[in-house]
C-alpha cells in the first residue's frame, strides 16, 4: 500500500456569507488548496455536501468543480453522509492512492444555510433520520436526541448543566484566536448557562449554529510533511430506540478502535484532536468513545481543564462545530484542515509538539463516525 500526504488545504472564513453562492464559496476554498500543493494533475474529485438540493437547488458539485477549473474528463463523486459526509469523502479518496488508482485527489466540502429559514434547516437536517420511525412521526429533532442524551448522563453521573456549558466555554476561547471561525465574541460561563432554552438541558451555546463555508484538501501521493496514518468509517443504529446505551456511540469507537489498529497506535499516541461537537454533549461522549477517558468520566476531564492545553489532551483547538461553526459538508474537512495545520506548527492556538493528530466526524445520531489519524514526519 502507498503513503498518503496532504499536499494542500484551502478554507473560507465560516459564518454568514449572504452575496457568496455555493459554488463560489466550494471554488474559492478548491483553488486555495490546489495552489498550496502547486497545482498538481487531478486524478479524482470528491466532494461532501448535505443540503445542497434541498436548501440550494444545485447538485453535481463534482461535475462543477472538475468543469470550472478545467480538471479535465476525470472521475468526480458527490458525498452524502449528513454531517459525516466530508470524512467519508475523504476516506473515498485517502483509499483510491493508497490502492494506487490515482496520485492526487482533491476533495472538498461545502454547505450554504444562512440564507434558509429555521423551518426549512431544521427540515432539511432532519432527513438525515428514519422517515419510517415512530420517532421522527413524533416530532424528535437532533437537538432533542441530544438533550435527551445530556439528561441520561447527568443521571448517571455526577455531571450538570455547568459542565456542558464548560464544553461550550472551552471552544468558544479557542475561536477567539481563529480568524475563519463563526463566534469571535467573548462570552462568560454564567452567560452560556443563562442563554435561551433551545431543549432541556441544552440551551443556545450548547448547538452548533447553521453556517456557510467551505474547506479543501489535496491528497497525493508521498510520505513527507503530514501523512494519513489510518482511515476509518463505521455505521451505527439511525433510531434512539434501538440504541442499547444512550451514553454509547458505537459508531465512535468502532472507526476508532480500526483507527488505532491501522496506525499501530492508541489514544495515548494523540497530540491533538479536532471531533465533531454538534452539542456540547456530544463532546463529552466522544472524548470517552474515541477512548480518551473512561467511560462515564467525561465531565471530570471537562472539570479539570484536562481537554485544553495544558491537560492531557487538547480538543477542538479550531473552536469546534460550536464556535468555528457547522456547515454541514465541509465540517469533516475542516477538522483536517485544522489538524493538518496543527501538525505543521502553522495553526491557531497551536500545541507546542505536536505530532500526531486525529480528526473524528460524526453523521445523525451516530449513523456514521469517520475517524482519521495522521502524523507529521520528515519535518
Amino acid at each position: 500500500m502507498r503513503k498518503v500526504t496532504v499536499s494542500g488545504i484551502g478554507m473560507t472564513p465560516f459564518g454568514k456569507h449572504e452575496h457568496t453562492s455555493l459554488k463560489t464559496l466550494l471554488m474559492d476554498a478548491c483553488v486555495d488548496a490546489l495552489k498550496e500543493a502547486n497545482f498538481p494533475k487531478i486524478d479524482a474529485v470528491y466532494i461532501g455536501n448535505f443540503m445542497g438540493g434541498s436548501l440550494g437547488n444545485q447538485e453535481i458539485l463534482g461535475a462543477i468543480v472538475a468543469n470550472d477549473l478545467g480538471l479535465g474528463n476525470i472521475p468526480t463523486t458527490k458525498v452524502e453522509g449528513a454531517c459525516a459526509s466530508g470524512g467519508i469523502a475523504f476516506r473515498q479518496a485517502y483509499l483510491n492512492i493508497q490502492n494506487g488508482v490515482c496520485d492526487h485527489v482533491l476533495i472538498a466540502g461545502v454547505e450554504k444555510m444562512k440564507h434558509a429559514s429555521t423551518e426549512d434547516v431544521t427540515r432539511a437536517i432532519n432527513a438525515a433520520m428514519d422517515n419510517d420511525s415512530n420517532e421522527k412521526n413524533a416530532g424528535l429533532t437532533f437537538p432533542g436526541f441530544f438533550g435527551t442524551l445530556a439528561n441520561r448522563y447527568f443521571y448517571e453521573t455526577g455531571a450538570s448543566k455547568k459542565h456542558l456549558a464548560m464544553v461550550a466555554l472551552k471552544n468558544r476561547e479557542y475561536a477567539l484566536n481563529n480568524h475563519k471561525a463563526q463566534f469571535r465574541k467573548p462570552a462568560s460561563l454564567e452567560e452560556i448557562m443563562a442563554a435561551r432554552m433551545i431543549t432541556e438541558p441544552l440551551g443556545l451555546f450548547d448547538c452548533s449554529p447553521t453556517t456557510d463555508g467551505a474547506a479543501a484538501i489535496v491528497l497525493s501521493k508521498g510520505e513527507h510533511g503530514v501523512i494519513v496514518r489510518a482511515s476509518a468509517q463505521a455505521s451505527g443504529t439511525t433510531q434512539m430506540q434501538e440504541t442499547e446505551d444512550l451514553l454509547s456511540i458505537p459508531a465512535v469507537r468502532a472507526s476508532a478502535n480500526t483507527a488505532y489498529e491501522q496506525a499501530g497506535l492508541g489514544p495515548s499516541d494523540i497530540d491533538v484532536v479536532e471531533l465533531h461537537d454538534c452539542f456540547t454533549m456530544t463532546e463529552i461522549l466522544a472524548i470517552e468513545e474515541l477512548g480518551f477517558f473512561e467511560k462515564g468520566t467525561g465531565w471530570e476531564a471537562v472539570e479539570k481543564g484536562l481537554t485544553k492545553h495544558g491537560g492531557k489532551i487538547p480538543v477542538n483547538t479550531s473552536g469546534g462545530l460550536l464556535s468555528k461553526g457547522h456547515p454541514i459538508g465541509a465540517t469533516g474537512i475542516s477538522q483536517i484542515y485544522q489538524v493538518v495545520s496543527q501538525l505543521r506548527g502553522t495553526s491557531c492556538n497551536q500545541v507546542d509538539g505536536a505530532r500526531i493528530g486525529l480528526a473524528q466526524n460524526l453523521g445523525g445520531t451516530g449513523a456514521y463516525s469517520t475517524v482519521h489519524i495522521f502524523e507529521r514526519v520528515n519535518a
